[in-house]
């Protein structure tokens, strides 16, 4: 009967606290960093005005998507187009004053060969014809500047994008020599997320050289947007480049990435957190989060069980992966990692482990925990019938204070309590003990 008792619950004694543990294993896990940043437009282009005038119409809807080229506003052509009417016909007499010239100029070459006109009289003429062939330049000059400054009186957007809100009234005056800005046009697809890395953060970088991490992609580093509410940005982005200097007084090194926008989801000036995939380790060393302790100085460590005892080691710890830190240094492969359990352990105190479960309830080895623990703080609650296998190593469960030979023999039957032993004048004043 003890020997089958002794056989049933093994692993559980009263006496040791129970722990969660796990055996860290190497792994495959992504270097990912995630760092504070800021979305930037591709380009923000302001609409100024070109020409000076009066604005009568604004042609767009404040905050609306514009095309490139698309009429924003006008302003009023009328003295631009009298100025563009006038140069026309400033070429037109242009051009009839070369004719005259040209045909002047013809008429005296073989006259002048024949002594008929002096040759000043023809030098004259020749001359009149390249002064009139220049005026037909200036005028055509003249000309397509009108036509430009016509056309300026259509202000239109330089980009597809995003318009913000007009600067400028209809009825209002714009001018030219002050280049009133009169609106914004932002591209938003793509767009661009600018933040920084700390010089410490590279050695992620440094360790693709010494071949300890594979990079994740051929072309690119691959980037993941977190949103201000914590979720994850649908589409992933490319790491355009790393800056070559850092930053003496902030030790930061600029990046930039670029992120596709199809909806417009991210905007200008919107804070984020850019997760940046940086290489593959082949050999990571993973523990839960909860598994990490911090001292009041910063210090982090782990709570090892070796030997079925507690030891505490300092790690450094790395990135963030599902809610598990990577552990740099401090941690090997094979090692018991205490999970759950710290407040009944201190280093160098022998525990009793029994695998960890993820999902967060206890599994079936770890179920008489809790009721293990409740013995050691409140023996006068225990049942009878709950503390039968106690009776396997009665010398063990004096030193937990739980005094089998007082407790057990006043509750149990006679017969099996040694009878012959114990007389019934010595068990009254046990009783009176106990009250």
């Amino acid at each position: 009967m003890l020997l089958a008792a002794c056989g049933e619950k093994p692993q559980f004694n009263p006496g040791m606290p129970q722990v969660s543990v796990i055996t860290v294993q190497p792994q495959r896990a992504a270097v990912v960093s995630e760092l504070p940043g800021r979305v930037d437009a591709v380009r923000d282009a302001q609409i100024r005005a070109r020409v000076t005038g009066i604005v009568q119409k604004i042609a767009f809807e404040q905050g609306g998507d514009v095309q490139a080229d698309q009429l924003l506003f006008k302003i009023d052509p009328a003295p631009y187009q009298a100025a563009y009417d006038q140069a026309t016909a400033q070429l037109k007499q242009a051009q009839a004053d070369l004719f005259s010239a040209k045909l002047l100029a013809e008429r005296y070459a073989p006259l002048v060969k024949a002594n008929a006109v002096s040759k000043q009289e023809y030098d004259n003429a020749v001359a009149r014809y390249r002064q009139a062939d220049a005026s037909v330049a200036a005028a055509k000059a003249n000309l397509t500047n009108a036509k430009i400054n016509l056309g300026y009186t259509d202000v239109t957007s330089p980009i597809k994008g995003r318009i913000g809100k007009p600067l400028v009234t209809e009825g209002a005056l714009v001018e030219a020599t002050s280049a009133t800005q009169m609106a914004t046009v932002q591209q938003l697809d793509p767009i661009y997320v600018d933040f920084t890395q700390s010089t410490a953060d590279l050695a992620a970088l440094r360790a693709f050289a010494a071949g300890k991490l594979q990079q994740v992609g051929k072309d690119a580093v691959k980037v993941q947007v977190v949103l201000e509410d914590g979720s994850i940005y649908p589409e992933a982005g490319k790491l355009l480049f790393t800056g070559v200097t850092v930053d003496p007084t902030t030790g930061q090194v600029n990046l930039r990435a670029e992120v596709p926008n199809p909806d417009n989801i991210l905007l200008p000036g919107m804070y984020v957190r850019v997760r940046v995939d940086q290489g593959v380790d082949d050999k990571a060393l993973l523990v839960p989060q909860q598994a990490l302790q911090r001292t009041a100085d910063g210090m982090q460590s782990l709570m090892l069980v070796k030997d079925n005892k507690v030891e505490q080691v300092p790690v450094t710890t790395g990135s963030v992966i599902h809610n598990q830190w990577v552990i740099n240094s401090g941690l090997a492969a094979g090692d018991v990692v205490v999970v759950e359990g710290f407040q009944k352990i201190r280093p160098g105190a022998p525990v009793q482990a029994s695998p960890w479960n993820k999902g967060g309830a206890a599994p079936a080895g770890q179920q008489p925990a809790p009721g293990q623990q409740a013995p050691a703080q409140q023996p006068a609650k225990q049942q009878p019938a709950k503390q039968e296998p106690a009776k396997q190593e009665p010398a063990k469960q004096e030193p937990a204070k739980q005094e089998p030979a007082k407790q057990e023999p006043a509750k149990q039957e006679p017969a099996k309590q040694e009878p012959a032993k114990q007389e019934p004048a010595k068990q009254a004043p046990a009783a009176g003990q106990q009250s």
